[in-house]
């Protein structure tokens, strides 16, 4: 026995490859990076446009931190994976606005950001999460 829970939910996208939507082990919850997939439709959306490419990501994120049993306001670490510098601005601003709207206690969960290649080419951003719940 391993004491972790696989976190699963159909309000984000299925894993595509060999890995766990999230894992909560003790009081730790990790979200596997999430990116611009509709989990209706397992399409991605918002190609070319990185603000809605965000918010769909950020959507999934929640709500596989929600399936774990906790919500934005637990998550202590994001990590944002962005394919250009250029789109920083843009989806810095939907984060914020989407972090004003879910954390309003304003205690903001710490971020990193790093410029990367992401698995498929229509995907300008993928974010992953940790909570403590």
């Amino acid at each position: 026995m391993t004491g972790k829970i696989v976190v699963s939910t159909t309000a984000a996208p299925a894993p595509a490859h060999t890995y766990s939507q999230g894992l909560r082990k003790g009081g730790l919850l990790q979200v596997s990076g999430q990116g611009p997939m509709d989990p209706a439709t397992s399409t991605y959306i918002g190609e070319g446009d990185v603000r809605e490419q965000t918010l769909r990501t950020l959507e999934n994120v929640r709500a596989i931190i929600e399936a774990g049993g906790a919500t934005l306001e637990d998550v202590i670490m994001m990590r944002v994976y962005l394919t250009t510098r250029a789109d920083f601005p843009a989806m810095n601003e939907v984060y914020a606005a989407y972090m004003a709207e879910h954390v309003p206690s304003g205690e903001l969960p710490c971020r990193t950001t790093v410029f990367v290649d992401l698995p498929h080419e229509v995907m300008l951003v993928e974010i992953d999460a940790l909570a403590a719940v």
